[in-house]
């Protein structure tokens, strides 16, 4: 199977998007929609998430299986190290394998319940990220993929104490690091600006996701773990009552941040869909990276 590497190579900008596993039928069809709306714009791959303590393991297996077998997407399959021991690890990575999936995001994962308690390893199980890294690129041919923190990981002292695991994962034997959502440029730019002065040579990539809606902000602005900007919040704010304007501004900004980002030499973006393709695709389509969206 091809590589999440070999498909990012070239020197025309590449974009990727990340899927949910369906939690029943309806969110199914939902989200094979969305798969076959943007199958036709030929992202670089595509990522199915794993759910917190492994809440969504076999439905993360089976999504990333019928996308490695019924379409022609690349599939990246998460995994976590929550509440898993070395030896269920070792059979989740073996089921990837087993489909044809050998294309991995290697996540530590935060405790389920709540993202911000105790995290408390496996008795049998592993601590760090980097572990996990080392463990799939054990047991076979793996492309490995790590996440990054634009405004540091919540329990990192610091951004430079932040940057230097980061670079530990990815010395660990990851090829490239997807961004955790972040609401203006600067902190990414200056995240793959310090990563590249240790002489770590691999590919960042930053995460995306639209600001559609006020319910959907406020979900925006606790992934990342930082504040909106006061200028973005002013751009917002009147459309309080308005959601289709703020809808139109949230795509403005969204599409104002990608060529600010592409124009600094980033080489791909990644889209949070939240299983749908419509906003993803309008961005894609001003940016000028599909020719239909």
């Amino acid at each position: 199977m091809t590589s999440v590497v070999e498909r990012l190579q070239g020197q025309s900008a590449k974009f990727s998007v990340e899927f949910l596993p369906p939690r029943n039928a309806d969110d199914e069809r939902i989200l094979w929609t969305a798969v076959r709306e943007l199958e036709a714009l030929d992202p670089a791959f595509v990522s199915i998430t794993y759910g917190a303590g492994g809440s969504s393991r076999d439905r993360t297996i089976r999504a990333t299986a019928r996308v490695a077998q019924e379409t022609t997407l690349l599939p990246v399959a998460h995994l976590t190290a929550v509440d898993h021991s070395v030896a269920e690890l070792r059979n989740v990575i073996g089921w990837y394998a087993a489909v044809g999936v050998r294309n991995v995001l290697a996540l530590r994962g935060d405790p389920p319940g709540d993202p911000m308690g105790e995290w408390v390893a496996h008795p049998q199980g592993l601590t760090y990220a980097e572990e996990l890294v080392r463990l799939v690129r054990e047991l076979g041919d793996f492309c490995v993929g790590v996440a990054a923190f634009p405004y540091g990981h919540p329990r990192s002292g610091d951004l430079a104490t932040d940057v230097k695991f980061l670079v530990r994962k990815l010395n660990a034997g990851a090829d490239y690091a997807v961004a955790q959502l972040f609401h203006e440029p600067e902190p990414f730019l200056r995240m793959r600006d310090s990563v590249a002065a240790t002489g770590c040579t691999a590919t960042l990539l930053p995460g995306i996701m639209p600001m559609l809606s006020a319910r959907a902000l406020t979900k925006i602005v606790e992934l990342s773990g930082a504040d909106l900007p006061v200028e973005l919040s002013r751009r917002l704010e009147r459309y309080s009552d308005d959601p289709a304007g703020f809808r139109a501004t949230g795509i403005d900004i969204a599409t104002e941040m990608c060529q600010r980002l592409l124009d600094e030499g980033v080489p791909a973006l990644h889209f949070y869909t939240m299983n749908r393709a419509k906003a993803t695709r309008e961005v894609l389509g001003r940016l000028g990276l599909v020719t239909r969206a």
